[in-house]
């Protein structure tokens, strides 16, 4: 799902997708985006941060609340509280305009390429006190109760979790889930770890679950 209000550029953008094999539908506004989303259950959401009416913010909050599709921000704002902002409300990945569209093609597929679910059978649930992380059911629970994560999100808490104690240095976690062709700052990082701790309920101050080891990356474990 594409969805920008210019239409040149939805259109540049769905070419290079559509070249590339995938099936592409295109919305102009947020209001449209998220009716789309929902019935047509795209894998992708490559969605524009300035749309009228409903901004891009609210499109992925509301997107957020009824599908896992990877979701990819566009825009001309660089300001880094834009890209906070994005990523804290669930997208995956910030692109600035301008923009190659092959490095968008080939961020969209290093997203596909993340493993969504173990062999059945192989990986046990992984205890954590209060937190249980089923690698299988790609499931969540803190204290018995569901935790709603973007896949990315758990994605970095399966990463962590099956190495218990072993730190992981920023530009791993980033080839890890991100893919090894991934190219961008590591801060996006920094950006989910902060996410997952505030849905864990986790204070970095005295960490229960992801600890950070400064001047390296994370670990998972208190400590």
């Amino acid at each position: 799902m594409v969805v920008e209000d210019d239409p040149s550029i939805s259109q540049l953008v769905a070419s290079y997708l559509e070249r590339e094999g995938f099936l592409v539908d295109v919305a102009g506004d947020g209001e449209t985006a998220v009716e789309l989303t929902r019935s047509w259950r795209p894998d992708v959401v490559v969605l524009d941060l300035m749309l009228p009416g409903m901004d891009g913010i609210e499109v992925c909050r509301q997107i957020r609340t009824f599908s896992d599709a990877y979701v990819v921000m566009l825009t001309a704002r660089i300001e880094e509280i834009d890209r906070l902002i994005g990523l804290s409300v669930g997208a995956d990945d910030y692109i600035g305009k301008p923009f190659s569209p092959r490095e968008l093609v080939a961020r969209i597929r290093a997203m596909l390429r993340r493993p969504h679910a173990a062999d059945p059978g192989i990986e046990p649930i992984r205890r954590f006190g209060a937190l249980q992380i089923d690698p299988v059911a790609r499931e969540v629970l803190l204290d018995g109760e569901l935790v709603e994560l973007t896949r990315t999100e758990f994605d970095l808490l399966e990463g962590l979790s099956a190495h218990p104690r072993r730190v992981f240095a920023r530009r791993l976690l980033l080839e890890d889930v991100w893919g090894g062709d991934w190219f961008g700052d590591d801060h996006v990082v920094e950006v989910h770890v902060a996410n997952l701790r505030r849905k864990l309920g986790d204070d970095p101050q005295a960490p229960r679950y992801i600890r950070t080891i400064r001047g390296v990356g994370y670990r998972m474990g208190a400590g």
